[in-house]
């Protein structure tokens, strides 16, 4: 029977059963199976799991069972040093599947990507080397040039002759016009040895896939020169030509705008993007925002001319928050709406604020009623507490312990934290004009620095983008995204917040001796139809104590447990004395006779 031809290229591939349970190899073929992608050969002597899953398919246990029956799946030999081995089975002959993926669930006994799984022996996926498939119709890229080599490309030639470059001068004679991953990555690594770093290489690797590969005619491309963004359309295929010093001899021909756009003036999400440091970088996500720059451009409609037609587009819907209105106001009870005007204003012009002052004083509902009123409902607002052990792999990403609900086996995996999954929501499209809020209570309780890395910089600087710790992504928080602290200044155990934090919000303070906390108990209760004896006793009381940090807020007595039978009593000797013994801690000071009820009403006239 003759050999079935091996995809000419690539390597074998690899996949390693869990449990040292050995592992199964194979490679690629020329021939394509049903569903339009290369088969895969698994070869002799592979292993696999005896087990078959609850998600595999049915076509892949139908699959498993032929080949039980004619017996080129056979049990592998026990091995006597692991008796608790799961069962594996071993290929007696070489099979032939139709895809990478319908092998990879042959040796896992579930589903799972062909792509991904198989690996070469560097750890490279299969993935890289396969051409392109699917990508958008119309893409848009930041193809950087105004600092090759010293020279700036965009000004003396890009602008000039009508062309987007990248440098390649040692990229050997390219004989296909889609080059995989896996074939760039074997030019580099020969082309820049000795030339480049480890981190160098990868980094060329994407830009020239990127490049070479992913642009297409018809494809937005922007750069920047001078302090202006200059925005085009690419009008041909990738060409490799001789240039000085190989600076530009990867080239692609584009139909520069005759405009151009300050930098500074650019829409905040564009600017995001641009800031991240690469020389090809991939703009799809703000293509809206460019087009709105420009016009939009139509390739069929130009009929191959490379000139831009502006269509009229819809408007782009702004970032706002609600106005303050009555009903909020009276929901809120507080003394006028010009205070709620200025929490609005702060959150605008900020995107991050701290509401900071003692015990009782509303803090977390009043952070939970801005958020949901400001982002429209609690869909946009997720809510975190920090204590002393909370972690930037807690808050932001990291990886940690996650079982695989098909095998069952525990692996340490990326996994988003709550800031991270917000900010996701918060960049989708059609999502950017939604405001929306993450509340932190307690902010103060853990180590800030510790909890927010390299994030402290975005809380600044929300045009940039910074390379993340774990993922290696570029990230940057997207403008919709707004922060409320709560902080208890009573919380002596935990050291006040840092400079560096304190400069990144906005801190509001609460007080019951101020507005909008001082009142707010009478213009409860007068709402309630209930006496104000419990506000005047609450006066009395926060004029005694010494330290405004440890001064009782009104929420002790907004609850209703408060005004049944001897609530009040309860309330005052279960929930405000505690507070002021700790704060007397050590004084030998009578806290009853000081603070007690009985003493407050002897002292009213």
């Amino acid at each position: 029977m003759p050999q079935p031809d091996r995809l000419p290229g690539t390597p074998e591939f690899r996949i390693k059963l869990p449990k040292d349970g050995g592992e199964a190899r194979g490679h690629l073929l020329m021939e394509f199976g049903g569903n339009g992608t290369h088969k895969f050969l698994l070869q002799e002597g592979s292993m696999v799991a005896a087990e078959a899953w609850p998600g595999l398919g049915d076509h892949a246990r139908r699959f498993r069972a032929d080949l039980r029956a004619d017996g080129r799946l056979v049990d592998a030999p026990a091995d006597p040093d692991r008796p608790q081995a799961p069962p594996r089975w071993v290929t007696t002959r070489d099979i032939e599947c139709n895809s990478s993926s319908a092998a990879a669930a042959l040796v896992y006994g579930y589903d799972a990507s062909g792509p991904e799984s198989w690996r070469t022996a560097e750890s490279h996926p299969l993935a890289d080397y396969l051409s392109t498939g699917w990508r958008a119709p119309r893409k848009a890229w930041l193809v950087r040039g105004s600092n090759v080599s010293g020279h700036n490309l965009v000004r003396q030639l890009w602008l000039q002759e009508g062309f987007v470059s990248l440098a390649g001068a040692h990229v050997p004679p390219l004989e296909e016009t889609d080059p995989t991953k896996s074939a760039l990555r074997r030019f580099v690594e020969e082309g820049y040895e000795g030339a480049a770093s480890y981190n160098q290489k990868r980094g060329l690797v994407d830009e020239l896939h990127s490049f070479l590969t992913q642009m297409r005619v018809g494809d937005t491309v922007a750069t920047i020169g001078d302090g202006r963004l200059h925005v085009g359309r690419i009008t041909g295929e990738a060409v490799q030509t001789a240039s000085p010093g190989g600076l530009s001899n990867l080239r692609r021909t584009v139909a520069w705008r005759a405009d151009s756009h300050a930098y500074e003036e650019l829409p905040e999400e564009v600017q995001q993007k641009l800031s991240v440091q690469h020389d090809v970088v991939d703009l799809t996500g703000v293509l809206d925002a460019l087009d709105g720059l420009t016009g939009r451009t139509d390739p069929a409609a130009a009929g191959g001319t490379g000139e831009y037609l502006v269509a009229e587009r819809p408007a782009q819907r702004e970032l706002s928050l609600p106005d303050i209105t009555g009903e909020l106001v009276a929901d809120l009870l507080v003394h006028g709406r010009d205070w709620l005007e200025e929490m609005r204003e702060l959150l605008f012009d900020e995107r991050q604020l701290v509401l900071y002052g003692p015990p009782g004083t509303g803090k977390t509902y009043l952070a939970m009623k801005l958020a949901e009123y400001f982002g429209g409902g609690p869909e946009q607002v997720k809510i975190v507490q920090f204590h002393p052990s909370y972690a930037y792999e807690d808050f932001f990403e990291g990886f940690r312990p996650v079982e695989d609900p098909e095998t069952r086996e525990v692996a340490f995996r990326l996994t988003a934290g709550p800031l991270r999954e917000l900010a996701d929501l918060a960049s989708r499209e059609g999502n950017r004009h939604v405001p929306h809020f993450l509340i932190i209570d307690e902010i103060n309780r853990a180590n800030l620095a510790k909890v927010f890395g390299e994030l402290y910089f975005l809380l600044e600087y929300r045009t940039r983008s910074v390379r993340l710790t774990y993922s290696g992504d570029d990230f940057a928080l997207p403008p919709n995204l707004f922060v409320i602290g709560t902080m208890n200044t009573a919380d002596r155990s935990i050291a006040l917040v840092d400079a560096a934090m304190r400069r990144r919000f906005a801190f509001v303070e609460l007080s019951p001796r101020t507005e909008p906390t001082a009142g707010l108990l009478a213009r409860w209760l007068k709402r309630e139809d209930r006496d104000l004896e419990p506000a005047r006793l609450l006066d009395a009381l926060n004029a005694r104590i010494d330290d405004a940090d440890f001064a009782i807020g009104p929420s002790y007595l907004m609850k209703p447990g408060v005004y049944r039978d001897g609530g009040l009593e309860r309330t005052w000797r279960t929930k405000i004395l505690p507070l002021l013994e700790e704060h007397h801690y050590g004084e030998g000071l009578d806290v009853s006779a000081r603070y007690g009820l009985d003493s407050l009403r002897e002292q009213r006239p």
